[in-house]
């Protein structure tokens, strides 16, 4: 009896001693930032924050938050101390005010992961520099003459063979968004290389929204291992090519043309300019891509018209004639399609800002280094902007040019506003041109998906696929 009180008594003592420490410590964190000036808002524990809330919970923290501290307040997630700001007409002003002391402020497994190099790390001169080299691989005359027939070649061959079978398409538009990009970054010898790649990437992506603490096992130590091994693979890549007498006509050609290449780039840079083009089209394409699928399962009216100006483009081909620069700007009915799965699904929540010295904004104190995350979520499901925002409506795209909007930011805004816009658009489109035209789809009973901080189905998405 006595041991058995004892013990109790020790396991009592043990709770509250966690009790006292847990508090003392969220509370020394909270005291280390009660600074005057700062916005509202609560910091969680030290080091950790509260990135376990912010990526467990995602817009239902953010939405808590607002609640109790307004659209402006402070937390900690991600490794840094963070402004979340909701407000649309402030993060337009953030994100027009690289010159004002706010830089790209991405986190750190983010950067580690991508590079020194990569776009959304550098600022200044460098960023201009290395956005010209990207815009020069990108830009519309590119895609019209040299890219977009390769999208289509690739898309015809890629989509054959799925009737009469149920498949994940969640894992069939990820093969596609970068077996496609990695097609025109290396043309023939992308298929030498896939295998051994693209597990690798796969890995790249899950570690660059993690904490970056690294010990074995984690998606950020895996997200360093893969990055070294793609990194490798590149530079084998790039040395083979100056070695060889071939011509190739693909973007890393292009990259290493000297006497064509008015952005030289040195190898560093060049392959994390690759990492950057595969990892920023991939994500967006091929969750992008899954969704549309989704919702235009979902609106058989919108399925019908979509099918429709597709088979008027196929009308007008013959035999195997590929899509052209003209069909690819007919598709006014797909690009709303895109641009309202984008905005339904929300595939990018919001950019981040870091401060380069103490600011002030909108009337709070923003120390030196702290970032900033333009919540960009809410303004696609704002009543005054859409009405009936959580309908898909892809006709609300055809009757005014949102495009041109102040408030349209799901391909960013400001200064960095997304220089793949319009390959993603096309990438997209040639897929639903060949996916429509053949095939009728079924969900399969028990899909789920989460949206936040990636909108993905952790099981697979599965459709039962048949001809049309």
């Amino acid at each position: 009896m006595a041991a058995a009180f004892l013990i109790m008594s020790s396991l009592f003592a043990l709770f509250g001693l966690c009790f006292i420490i847990t508090t003392a410590l969220l509370r020394w964190n909270e005291m280390r930032y009660r600074k005057k000036g700062l916005p509202p808002g609560t910091m969680g524990w030290p080091l950790f924050g509260e990135t376990t809330e912010f990526l467990k919970f995602g817009p239902n923290f953010i939405k808590n938050q607002r609640a109790r501290y307004g659209g402006f307040f402070k937390t900690h997630i991600l490794g840094c101390p963070t402004v979340v700001s909701m407000d649309p007409e402030l993060n337009r002003y953030i994100l027009r005010g690289e010159s004002k002391g706010l830089v790209p402020g991405y986190p750190q497994s983010m950067l580690d992961i991508l590079g020194k190099c990569n776009i959304a790390a550098v600022h200044g001169c460098t960023h201009k520099y290395m956005r010209g080299a990207l815009l020069s691989l990108i830009n519309p005359t590119m895609i019209r003459q040299q890219i977009l027939p390769k999208i289509d070649l690739f898309m015809r061959a890629h989509l054959t063979d799925w009737h009469d079978q149920i498949i994940d398409i969640q894992q069939k538009t990820k093969e596609i968004a970068f077996l496609s990009a990695l097609k025109q970054i290396a043309g023939i010898e992308s298929t030498k290389i896939a295998y051994e790649f693209m597990p690798e990437f796969f890995k790249l992506v899950l570690g660059t929204l993690s904490l970056p603490i690294d010990l074995p096992g984690t998606n950020y130590r895996n997200g360093l291992e893969a990055r070294k091994k793609i990194v490798e693979i590149l530079r084998k890549l790039i040395e083979e090519r100056r070695a060889s007498s071939n011509e190739e006509e693909d973007m890393l050609a292009c990259l290493l043309r000297d006497e064509e290449n008015k952005h030289k780039l040195n190898d560093e840079e060049i392959i994390d300019l690759i990492i950057t083009l595969l990892y920023s089209g991939y994500e967006t394409v091929s969750t992008t891509s899954m969704m549309a699928v989704k919702y235009l399962h979902d609106h058989p009216r919108a399925l019908e018209e979509l099918w429709k100006e597709h088979m008027e483009i196929s009308a007008r081909k013959k035999g195997d004639e590929p899509i052209d620069w003209e069909d690819y700007k007919s598709m006014k009915f797909t690009r709303a399609v895109i641009f309202e799965a984008s905005r339904l699904a929300t595939i990018v929540n919001g950019v981040l800002r870091k401060t380069t010295q103490d600011m002030t904004i909108n009337g709070y104190l923003i120390p030196n280094g702290w970032r900033i995350y333009v919540y960009t979520r809410e303004v696609n499901y704002d009543q005054c902007q859409y009405p009936d925002p959580l309908a898909f409506n892809p006709w609300r795209w055809m009757d005014k040019n949102l495009e041109t909007h102040p408030y349209f930011l799901i391909f960013g805004g400001g200064t960095r506003q997304c220089p793949g816009k319009e390959l993603g658009v096309a990438e997209i489109s040639t897929f639903l041109h060949y996916f429509v035209t053949r095939y009728r789809w079924q969900e399969v009973d028990g899909n789920k998906l989460v949206e936040f901080p990636r909108v993905e189905a952790p099981n697979g998405f599965h459709i039962r696929v048949s001809r049309c």
